[in-house]
């Protein structure tokens, strides 16, 4: 191997967006930021775009219809491949409701040869409502909201998702841990 070519392949970072997607207290995020503790320790560059944060810093002004929610998941998944795109593992838990809108995003990574890992954090709505990490089931029961994905908006689960992930079923540190196994297997670590 020439210098050039040894110098190219130290310098070479490789970055994925890893998107998890489901129901509102799934455990997505709670996933997500295990696993990206985990990562750091091994001395991988990762950001996570929780989409709370993202709604709040990125997306302001948006509401919850159809459109809005497809540009906030388009606006998200820009800056995931942007972030990919420089060596960063950009996690992304967020809900994502539609089929097409991650296709879409998923299209853009492949466009430009980026990485793209869709989890599908497939816990029951039941599960979830028992969760309730932010109180959203118990105000859409008493009437205060609407619009609650996957109760009374819909929730179009992925078709073909690289992993599932049934979060009721095995703890954190496991779901984290399986979709760590996956990013390995498929060359992302």
């Amino acid at each position: 191997m020439t210098a050039a070519e040894q110098e190219t392949q130290e310098n070479h970072v490789s970055g994925a967006t890893v998107w998890l997607t489901g129901l509102p207290s799934a455990g997505k995020t709670t996933i997500a930021y295990e696993l990206a503790g985990r990562l750091r320790e091994e001395g991988h560059r990762v950001e996570v775009l929780d989409g709370d944060e993202i709604r709040e810093f990125l997306s302001a002004g948006l509401g919850f219809s159809r459109e809005d929610r497809h540009t906030n998941v388009q606006r998200i998944g820009y800056v995931a491949e942007l972030l990919a795109r420089n060596g960063v593992l950009a996690l992304v838990p967020v809900i994502a409701p539609y089929v097409d809108s991650r296709e879409a995003v998923r299209k853009r990574h492949q466009a430009n040869g980026t990485a793209y890992v869709e989890v599908h954090v497939a816990t029951p709505v039941e599960v979830c409502s028992v969760r309730d990490v932010k109180g959203l089931y118990a105000k859409q029961a008493a009437g205060e909201i609407s619009g609650l994905t996957g109760v009374d908006d819909p929730y179009e689960e992925p078709l073909s998702p690289d992993l599932r992930i049934e979060s009721q079923d095995q703890t954190v540190r496991e779901s984290a841990a399986a979709l760590h196994t996956l990013l390995t297997e498929r060359g992302v670590l």
